[in-house]
């Protein structure tokens, strides 16, 4: 299995939605974030006065699939996600040793 974390623009948070729905993952945890990257923030003007914006508004997305799914989540998230401006975000993949559902007791595959 697999864990995919994406921080990505917040308004690309439908488009990824869907785009992973298609692929066929089902589960999906979604948290507001802030954060900044290479740009570094970005200048703001607030009733004549100049200032630093350092962290920007994100949404990280928390997906955990098996493998044979993985790529094709990977894939979706960043063509849904692309707009070929700065800030587009990342993606970060991580092993999952185990998953076990509380409800049932379930674990491995069958528990996602």
């Amino acid at each position: 299995m697999k864990k995919i974390e994406a921080i990505i623009k917040p308004f690309k948070l439908d488009e990824v939605k869907e785009a992973l729905q298609d692929v066929g993952l089902q589960g999906i945890t979604v948290t507001e974030a802030k954060g900044f990257g290479r740009q570094k923030g970005h200048t703001e003007l607030y009733r004549g006065a100049e200032y630093v914006v350092d962290f920007l508004p994100k949404v990280k997305i928390e997906v955990v699939c098996s493998d044979e799914l993985a790529e094709k989540a990977i894939e979706a998230i960043r063509n849904a996600a692309q707009t070929g401006r700065i800030g587009d975000g990342k993606i970060f993949v991580y092993p999952v040793e185990q998953a076990i559902r509380i409800r049932t007791g379930e674990s491995g595959n069958d528990a996602i």
